[in-house]
């Protein structure tokens, strides 16, 4: 049993009195997102995809509160959540090295079919930065007045994308199988794997934009619903969607060919995810900012 984590990653200071640090930043987060949409295509998928968490990030607008909004509009601006949701996979094209230690972030690892008493053992023995750790830090530097700017809209887009990580069961699947990143199966005949198919896969195959499909499930989800998904701690979360991945790896085997009847056993199980990703991030965000 065995839980994975990795150093933290620094912002680089920028060196000399001319630059003003907020701008450079701003510029260059910009520049990472433009880099990063440019080689999507090629990079290893990691997380949900882009559609994923745009999904979420757009769930999360409809549900803050007004002074989340304005805390959140002096971050990044006209910029929305869904907007900035995808930086933290995208940089993983930046060749400087400088957000490499990022990659343990996204994830935290638990044996398959643990007790919640072993579960909540592990999570509170955890130690390094992973998926819980760093949610909790995250969200601690945005609410601190002190910190600057830059890191401001760092933290932000980090939270917005890790509360949707801890929603895509395989982030907190199993060590042995790398989160079913070595569980190879095709969908519709094309190869892939068991990671790739939670990440966009069953996703990208209800043929929804990321605006559609979060007005979607906005239009089922009743005061009731969001009330109940709302409740219950940041443990409680990462433990509902460790049940969801022991559901996933019973119900696939390497090799596994997978097509409609997949989609069929597990659309409503991703529409709930996505949609208790987006309201919960608004919850996280509305405590923030309150």
């Amino acid at each position: 049993m065995s839980i994975l984590f990795k150093d933290r990653v620094a912002i680089p200071e920028i060196r000399g009195t001319k630059f003003d640090k907020s701008i450079y930043m701003k510029k260059h987060f910009l520049s990472s997102l433009i880099a990063g949409i440019l080689l999507i295509g090629t990079m290893p998928v990691k997380a949900w995809g882009p559609t994923g968490h745009r999904v979420i990030g757009e769930i999360a607008s409809f549900y803050l509160s007004p002074k989340a909004q304005l805390g959140i509009r002096a971050i990044i601006g006209n910029e929305t959540l869904a907007m900035i949701s995808n930086w933290p996979d995208l940089i993983r094209s930046d060749t400087t090295g400088q957000y490499k230690s990022t990659s343990p972030w996204h994830y935290l690892d638990f044996p398959g079919h643990c007790s919640h008493t072993e579960f909540e053992s592990l999570l509170a023995a955890a130690h390094g930065e992973n998926l819980y750790s760093q949610i909790e830090a995250m969200s601690k530097e945005l609410k601190d007045p002190k910190t600057p700017a830059a890191r401001k809209r760092f933290a932000l887009s980090f939270l917005v994308h890790l509360l949707g990580d801890l929603h895509q069961p395989l982030h907190v699947g199993r060590d042995e199988d790398l989160g079913g990143n070595k569980i190879q199966v095709t969908w519709f005949d094309q190869p892939t794997n068991l990671h790739r198919v939670w990440d966009e896969h069953l996703i990208d195959f209800q043929q929804y934009s990321y605006t559609e499909y979060a007005n979607i499930l906005n239009r089922v989800a009743t005061k009731a619903d969001v009330k109940d998904i709302q409740a219950g701690r940041l443990q409680d979360w990462l433990w509902e969607s460790h049940l969801l991945s022991d559901k996933v790896y019973d119900r696939t085997k390497n090799g596994d060919k997978l097509s409609y009847r997949y989609n069929y056993l597990f659309v409503d199980d991703l529409n709930a995810q996505l949609l208790k990703g987006g309201v919960r991030l608004a919850k996280v965000l509305n405590e923030i900012f309150k």
